[in-house]
């Protein structure tokens, strides 16, 4: 009877030691896992909050740059302004002291018909542009008709140039321009421009002189731009 009591025992030991034994490992690997997937969620959320520093970095640096194109923007628009605020006052300055000749011309006796500019540059295509620039104040400040017309002369014939307007009103300067074609074969010698307004009539000869030729000239005719007002340089 001792010897099953003790076998009893003995059994619930090794049962117990083995269920203890059990339970720890099982334990153990729990534990093991959880800390292997939190070292795992640990890397994740270091590898996020380093990702998250670069994007913050990347915006932080793009904000500012943003920033300084607008400054600079900023200026460039501020810089523009004050330009065409002193362009404006300057040609308020300018037409206030043309007003002023234009009165001492006119208590002189005006301003006879005269050119005081003239130009012709070559063109594509056998093609010409010319530009007059023609002067004439009245004793009564007032409109004068004009009428214009151009010769190409050479030592046989001469050619009309069709003008692409040949009347105007002239008060002060008036700008002729406009563009014709060569005639084939044609070299002149001369160019004669005839202006009458009135009882005035002023006839000017010029040797044939071609000018340079206009800046960034196409190939073609009919991608030129629209003929330039700007003043003829003497």
């Amino acid at each position: 009877m001792l010897l099953f009591v003790i076998a009893i025992l003995t059994s619930a030991l090794v049962a117990a030691f083995i269920g203890h034994k059990i339970g720890y490992q099982r334990g153990y690997y729990v534990l093991q896992s959880e800390a292997e997937q939190a070292l795992k969620s640990s890397k994740v959320a270091s590898n996020e909050l380093e990702e998250l520093r670069r994007s913050n970095k990347t915006m932080t640096e793009q904000t500012k740059a943003a920033k300084q194109e607008l400054e600079i923007s900023l200026n460039n628009i501020q810089a523009v302004q004050k330009s065409e605020q002193q362009t404006r006052i300057e040609s308020r300055k300018v037409a206030q002291l043309n007003s002023v000749y234009q009165d001492f011309i006119i208590e002189a006796g005006g301003m006879p018909l005269q050119v005081v500019g003239a130009k012709i540059s070559p063109l594509p295509e056998n093609a010409f542009e010319y530009g007059f620039d023609v002067a004439m104040l009245g004793d009564d400040n007032k409109a004068k008709p004009l009428s214009v017309s151009l010769s190409l002369q050479n030592r046989d014939e001469f050619i009309d140039v069709p003008l692409e307007t040949s009347r105007y009103l002239i008060q002060g300067i008036e700008r002729i321009r406009g563009r014709f074609m060569m005639p084939k074969g044609f070299k002149p010698l001369q160019v004669k421009l005839v202006l009458k307004s009135g009882d005035d009539t002023v006839t000017q000869l010029y040797d044939w002189k071609l000018g340079g030729m206009v800046d960034n000239m196409p190939l073609s005719l009919i991608d030129l731009p629209e003929v330039s007002d700007d003043p003829v340089t003497p």
